[in-house]
């Protein structure tokens, strides 16, 4: 499942403006998640927002974005960037345009019915990422349930001494 961006949302009326806010798909938030904490290097609260949005009626707790905060420091505001085609140590994960991000459904079967799990590739690491969504049947809509998206991929060559 791929999802293209011409270019990412700043801030939350930027990406309710986008096809995917509709929330009708479990990859359509999967990708409005990734593109969500790019925002988070240059406005962290439009980043919270935007997330908060994405989780609906379970909004992000202080201890959340704290954590978000945290995996963001000493400059690794580079992960998020690492899921998009192209995106490589070797070019400072700068990704190909357009954005394209490709998810695949985890094969392991979840607990519960109503949840999907997918998983999507960082060019910085060797093992997929997860992201978890539920379904609200009411609705139709995915919100994000949890994501792994943030944990430590290898640093750019701009950043490593040994490149």
């Amino acid at each position: 499942m791929k999802i293209t961006f011409e270019k990412l949302p700043r801030n939350l009326d930027e990406m309710k403006a986008l096809p995917q806010a509709a929330l009708d798909t479990p990859e359509g938030t999967a990708a409005l998640t990734v593109a969500a904490l790019c925002v988070w290097p240059e406005d962290h609260e439009a980043c919270y927002a935007m997330l908060d949005f994405l989780r609906g009626p379970r909004p992000l707790s202080n201890m959340e974005k704290q954590f978000i905060s945290d995996r963001f420091m000493d400059g690794k505001d580079y992960i998020p960037r690492s899921y998009f085609a192209g995106a490589t140590p070797e070019n400072n994960y700068t990704p190909a345009q357009p954005l394209t991000l490709e998810f695949t459904v985890n094969p392991a079967p979840m607990a519960e019915q109503g949840y999907c799990r997918l998983d999507v590739r960082s060019g910085g690491a060797d093992a997929a990422r997860q992201i978890t969504l539920r379904n609200k049947p009411s609705t139709g809509e995915w919100f994000l349930w949890e994501q792994a998206l943030l944990a430590g991929i290898r640093v750019p060559a701009s950043q490593d001494p040994w490149a």
